[in-house]
């Protein structure tokens, strides 16, 4: 097993166990817990970069406070998914993202999508809709929160596009937690509920493991090729339903499973196909 891959598995075992931690708070609001999140991220993130000697505030900042407001619609719904629904099918809702991102991308980055991943699309939204009409924990009000989280994550990642070779990726990290902090810190001191007893810890584990996992994540793409370890990031949902399984009694019927099924497989055959195209491209 070369570093690349090694380091893509600890990044989605760290994130699957992030989520575990996020659903272990049904008492806290799912802004608060970004808050405590976004917090820790700003200190270890800001320490890092001036440890490196890298400017903090980027060049384009406009689109790089955009991408923290994006980001904090983003993570904040996700989190209230995981609070409410089960843990396999929040975590599957939200891997939608790269589809979201390719089909804003049409409009953002004006990057053209190839007629087959249309066929991908459609495939992950019909296992979307399985998931939500036969699974009665699933309720319009979250597949519709689920679905936003997905698309606010893709125009998120379309941002990141616009700006990724003004801006060192360290910035572009630095500016979720630069822009998410006073957003939702601002709402919690109107809605605060104080954590107790060991809800501080688990408080503190999500923002470390987030760090700990974006970091070996951002090491697996620079040690190896895109296309080999992109797809390693969907055994998250793997582990999702394992974690659920174990430690929230959640366990699925045949037809939601194939639901889950359908998804994980319309967003990586969009993936493995958008890599292979832009290998051909490069061998012309």
């Amino acid at each position: 097993m070369n570093k690349g891959i090694l380091y893509m598995l600890i990044a989605g075992f760290l994130f699957a166990t992030m989520n575990v931690f996020v659903k272990m708070l049904p008492n806290i609001p799912a802004v608060e817990i970004v808050f405590f999140r976004s917090l820790i991220s700003f200190v270890m993130s800001f320490v890092y970069l001036k440890s490196i000697g890298v400017p903090v505030l980027g060049n384009n900042k406009k689109l790089l406070v955009a991408r923290g407001a994006v980001g904090a619609v983003a993570l904040t719904m996700y989190f209230y998914t995981l609070q409410n629904i089960p843990l396999g099918s929040a975590v599957t809702m939200q891997f939608l993202s790269p589809i979201f991102t390719s089909i804003l991308g049409i409009f953002i980055v004006k990057e053209r999508v190839h007629p087959k991943q249309w066929i991908f699309y459609v495939m992950a939204f019909v296992g979307l809709i399985i998931i939500q009409g036969f699974d009665p924990r699933i309720s319009i009000r979250m597949f519709i929160i689920g679905i936003s989280a997905s698309i606010f994550a893709g125009l998120a990642y379309n941002i990141i596009r616009k700006i990724k070779m003004t801006e060192h990726p360290l910035v572009i990290v630095f500016y979720f937690p630069l822009v998410t902090t006073p957003l939702t810190g601002l709402y919690s001191v109107f809605n605060w509920e104080m954590p107790v007893g060991n809800e501080w810890l688990i408080l503190l584990a999500i923002g470390v493991l987030t760090q700990f996992a974006q970091y070996f994540m951002t090491m697996s793409y620079q040690a190896e090729d895109l296309s080999k370890v992109a797809s390693l990031k969907y055994l998250t949902i793997v582990y999702a339903l394992g974690y659920g399984y174990v430690f929230f009694d959640e366990s699925y019927n045949w037809i939601v499973f194939s639901g889950i099924f359908l998804i994980l497989l319309g967003v990586i055959l969009n993936v493995w196909f958008k890599n292979r195209i832009e290998q051909i491209r490069k061998h012309k």
